[in-house]
């Protein structure tokens, strides 16, 4: 039985699956591909490491307030809308992170180019209309983050590290072809609750600065998140639906994700960072090396969507929590390198299946007028994991 993930009511014929998947994988060069010419980035910018990585915490940013706001947009204007929005911010923000030579120049191309790679992978997951598509969507975010590390160097050294900084705009060459399938009716014909898009934007902008001012930010993001909750109980149709955060099965889908994003994304650069002190290997063998478990991880996923559709929730809940786990036992406590790369290949395949899986099973928990809203929650999840994982790494082995 296929499970409907679209939240439109114009049923266009869904556009194929590998166009899908090539417009939400290249977000993952925006997280992943920085991974290994920081130190080049910062040389060239007369910056410390530390102060280079703002561009991927940005982009991080751009991609976490980006999901919940295009959302709202699929669910008010439908997908042809947010598709041509998310476009042509993905368009602006690759052009001045390609031209840019200044850091805050830089840092906020890179939200811009968050905020479009952000809502091109929401409409992707929205049009996916089966678990089989939406497995492949999600795949592709972990193939792609395989092979980021190593082509971002590539890149690097045979065009610029400009060029490589603007590789999420690979994705836009799937948007004629998502075009041209994509409905433009939407079932929401409320207003617009632009208090509810403002209180949650708040919310994910002080969450995403919480491992640089974790005091402040915190404050800040609980202050935010009270008037948020108010909000919502007076307005519990709005930008944020009560009925999707009242959900237990989806809240605990949405948690796992986003630990698993965390876990998986910090392996991008944890895992580089302990493969040069301990092996002392360059940045061309580590990116050569972290390829192949990765992409095991990332096309195992695939798979392990498939096989675990009739599975119990409360076995795939644990399953994927030990795995996740596993992951981070095996990076702190080994200091050899095939041992060290086991850790990403467990982190990709848990991190990327337990999206594609959650993904369907936190959906299928609400109702189905709040399914776009739903799924917009859920990768906001997913994608603010992958804001923090290399942030925290960043604090601890930077």
């Amino acid at each position: 039985m296929t499970t409907s993930l679209a939240g439109t009511s114009a049923r266009a014929p869904a556009p194929a699956a590998p166009w899908l998947a090539l417009l939400a994988g290249p977000l993952s060069f925006g997280i992943a591909g920085p991974a290994l010419i920081l130190g080049d980035v910062a040389r060239a910018l007369g910056t410390p490491v530390g102060s280079a990585t703002w561009i991927v915490t940005a982009f991080g940013l751009g991609i976490a307030v980006g999901t919940p706001l295009t959302a709202g947009l699929l669910r008010h204007r439908g997908a042809r809308a947010a598709l041509s929005v998310s476009a042509v911010l993905a368009l602006l923000g690759a052009v001045a992170v390609a031209t840019g030579d200044v850091l805050p120049v830089l840092a906020v191309a890179g939200a811009v180019q968050g905020l479009g790679a952000a809502g091109l992978v929401a409409a992707a997951m929205n049009l996916a209309r089966s678990a089989r598509v939406m497995g492949l969507v999600t795949a592709s975010l972990a193939v792609f983050g395989a092979t980021a590390p190593l082509v971002g160097s590539l890149v690097s050294d045979v065009l610029s590290w400009h060029a490589a900084l603007a590789l999420p705009g690979v994705s836009l060459l799937a948007v004629p072809a998502a075009l041209r399938r994509a409905p433009t009716a939407t079932t929401a014909g409320d207003r617009f609750d632009g208090t509810g898009a403002v209180l949650l934007t708040a919310v994910v902008t002080a969450l995403v600065f919480v491992p640089q001012w974790p005091l402040e930010s915190a404050v800040g993001a609980i202050a935010a998140g009270v008037l948020l909750g108010r909000h919502i109980r007076g307005r519990p149709d709005g930008f944020v639906p009560a009925v999707v955060v009242r959900t237990p099965r989806f809240l605990i889908c949405a948690g796992l994700a986003f630990t698993l994003a965390v876990i998986n994304f910090g392996m991008f650069y944890a895992i580089p960072v302990l493969l040069s002190r301990h092996a002392g290997w360059t940045a061309h063998q580590i990116g050569t090396a972290m390829l192949w478990p990765l992409l095991f991880g990332g096309a195992g996923s695939w798979v392990v969507v498939a096989v675990t559709a009739r599975v119990r929730f409360g076995p795939l809940i644990t399953g994927f929590a030990i795995a996740g786990g596993v992951a981070v036992l095996i990076a702190v406590s080994s200091g050899t390198p095939l041992v060290l790369l086991l850790a990403p290949a467990v982190s990709s395949i848990a991190a990327a299946a337990g999206q594609g899986v959650f993904a369907v099973r936190a959906t299928a928990a609400v109702p189905d007028g709040c399914r776009s809203a739903g799924i917009g929650l859920f990768t906001l999840c997913y994608l603010l994991g992958a804001a923090f994982g290399p942030a925290i790494v960043a604090l601890l082995i930077g």
